[in-house]
This record gives C-alpha cells, structure tokens and sequence, in this order.
C-alpha cells in the first residue's frame, strides 16, 4: 500500500499500523529508496509484497533490490533497463507509461513515463537483456481535474499489453498508479469511470492482477496541520491578484498578507510539484456577520516560491492567531528540509480507547506504539476554542 511511504509522512506509528494492515489485507508495498525498503523489511513484510517504485534508481539501490529479494520495479527508459539488467538479473519490470493531462500547462506535464511508441523499443531491450516484463504502470497526478486521462491511460495500457504478446512477455499486473485524495467523491468519481474500462480491457478471467496506489486516500485525512500567523500586513488589492486578472473592485476596503509558521520547506512541500489548494480554516472565535477581506497565505522563508494560498477570503486576523489545515497526511512531513532554519512540527498521535482496541485486534503490539499516542475518551468533544490557544 503506496501511502505508507511514498505518499505517507514518515512516522513510525503510521507505518507500524500500515504495514500490520497490508499484512493482513496481502497487498503491496511500494518504496522509493534503500531506506524505505529497509523499513519495509523490518516491519515484517515479505519482499514479494515490494514494489521498486524510483523512476532513477541508483545501482547501489538496485543491488540491495536484488539481495533482499525485491524484484519488481518500474522502469520508463532504456539507460535504466540496462542498468537494471546489470545489477538485478532476477528483476521483474513494470512499463512505466506516461499520462496526460489535457488541463495542465507544459511546466507540470514533464512527468516520468514512457510514449506507447517506446514501449516497442524497451521490449525489444528487454528481450536482448534477458530482463522480464511483467506488467504496466501509469500514475494520473492527484491534482488533475481531467477523469478523460485514466481513460487514456487504461487504453494505453492495454496497448502494451497487446504488445508484449508479439515479444512473449507474459504480463499479468497493472498497475494503476495514485492520485486518490482522501475525498470518497473523487474516489468515487474515479472507480465509475475506470470500472467499465477494467471489466472490458483487464477482465478478471484474462488473469491480470490490477493494483493501485491509495496511499493519499488512506493517509491524507490522518493528519491535521495547526500553524501560527506569525507576521501580517497590508497590501494593495491588484498585488493580490494573479498575473493577467483585472482589477474590478474599487472600494478601499484591506487586503491583508499573512505570514505562517510553515510552508514549502516543510508541511506543503507537496505544493511545489502538484497544484493542490490548500483551504485553511479559522481557529478562533468570530461573529457571523464578521466582514471577510481578500487574503493570501505564505510561508516563513523569503522565496516568492512560498505561497500557500494565494487568494481567499478571512475573517481580519492577527499575530498569534492560528489556521488549520485539514487532510495534511500525505506528502508532507517525509519531505522537509531545514531551509531558513526551519523546524519540522511536533507530531501528537490521539485517538479513543475503542480504536486502540481495534489496532491491537489487528495484530499492532501495544508496546511499539503507547508511547506516540495519547488516549480521548470517545465521549470527550473539544470546542474549537479549547483545541489551539489564539495567544500570541
């Protein structure tokens, strides 16, 4: 299961739960790097269940692959199927293809995968090398609006499939990629139009094992983000506004720039590479008919690359007041640095007695884990205003 590591934070009490889960529900987990793997290993789970998922990987990465036993991994071009013939004899591959997004701009359609055209080539390769290919994978970006691509890719892969038929391949997994939010509308939305197309095209009698990598869906809503306003000012409305946006308002009202205690160093890496809105919400005390005022968010260090949000409407706040973040689980904590100094966020793990019963019915030893956690009576509801103080 994707989310626990390649989409999920870095956290031991996620990952103890995660790989127990994957245990009992035989499915796979997917790594990026030796580290990963080593973890994945010592959680106990078998590297049949291990998917090499780093489009570059290093040979040093390929070799460990190779002697831990985890033979199946992606490739998308030539130079890394020689690489992986020189260092992984053993190694099973997945056909990384490329998607598209019709909405999105040049800058963020250079993604990793290969053209249909080229999987022709790379089997050609892969015969000479004596590598095995045992399937496809292809990954439509979370932040994509377009459910068309998954059409597309579907197809594609299919193709590929119809290929490797020509080369001897017998291909028998696909590999249907991530970009599952932690919404179950948009999962949703997705299963009704991939559904026809897997029943069609991958039917369960024709024996391809069909995967996919949830790890946003499962993690995302497991974590929330609490960040400080540790700066503000005002600013003019048409500073406010995207590039080639007319002003149309001409009233004096503020416009109001919030500075934050967290940003695309930390927290909201994943900002950087997908285009994901992030929507805050106000953690204080504020009448109803309060006047909301144009705003933008930013992060702590001086790139103009640190916006978090860059148009929205808020209640008028201060220094010392704080934002939440909801569904902050995926993508952010694995990937922070120290820029500016930065500091990564204290992590609190809480959850009801009965859930923590669950867990050890699962198979989670309590003793790994009690330390991370603390404990809420499930009949307890804290008020908004008792959760984060607004003090400064």
């Amino acid at each position: 299961m994707k989310g626990f590591l390649e989409d999920a934070n870095y956290s031991i009490g996620l990952l103890d739960e995660g790989a127990t889960l994957a245990d009992v529900i035989d499915n796979c987990i997917y790594e990026h790097t030796h580290s990963e793997m080593a973890l994945v290993q010592d959680l106990g789970i078998s590297p049949e269940n291990m998917i090499y998922t780093n489009p570059c990987k290093q040979a040093s990465q390929i070799k460990y692959a190779a002697k831990a036993g985890i033979n199946i991994m992606t490739c998308d071009n030539d130079i890394e199927l020689k690489k992986i013939a020189r260092n992984h004899p053993n190694a099973k591959l997945l056909l990384h293809i490329a998607t598209e997004d019709i909405t999105a701009d040049e800058e963020t359609n250079m993604k990793f995968g290969t053209t249909l055209k080229n999987c022709r080539h790379l089997m050609e390769c892969a015969k000479e090398l004596g590598v095995q290919i045992v399937g496809v994978k292809f990954h439509v970006s979370s932040s994509c609006k377009e459910l068309q691509s998954y059409i597309h890719a579907i197809s594609d892969a299919r193709c590929v499939f119809d290929m490797a038929e020509e080369f001897g391949f017998k291909m028998n997994m696909l590999d249907i990629g991530g970009g599952f939010t932690g919404s179950e509308l948009q999962l949703e939305e997705v299963n009704h139009v991939i559904r026809p197309l897997l029943d069609v095209y991958f039917p369960k009698e024709s024996g391809v094992n069909v995967i996919a990598e949830p790890g946003c869906y499962y993690v995302s809503s497991a974590f929330t983000l609490a960040v400080n306003i540790i700066a503000k000012k005002a600013v003019e409305y048409d500073k406010l506004l995207p590039s080639g946006v007319e002003q149309t308002r001409n009233d004096d009202e503020p416009v109001f720039t919030y500075y934050i205690n967290d940003g695309v160093y930390g927290s909201f890496a994943s900002k950087l590479s997908e285009k994901l809105n992030a929507i805050p919400e106000v953690h204080k005390k504020y009448k109803e008919d309060e006047p909301l005022f144009a705003s933008s968010l930013w992060g702590p260090s001086c790139d103009e690359l640190d916006q978090i949000v860059e148009n929205c409407l808020l209640p008028e706040l201060s220094v010392g007041d704080w934002l939440i973040f909801d569904n902050m689980g995926s993508g952010t904590l694995g990937e922070q640095s120290t820029f500016n100094d930065y500091q990564r966020p204290l992590i609190y793990y809480m959850m009801s007695f009965s859930d923590w019963d669950e867990m050890q019915d699962a198979g989670i030893a309590s003793d790994t884990l009690m330390k991370n956690f603390f404990f809420v009576p499930s009949c307890i509801q804290l008020s908004p205003e008792d959760r984060f103080s607004t003090a400064a």
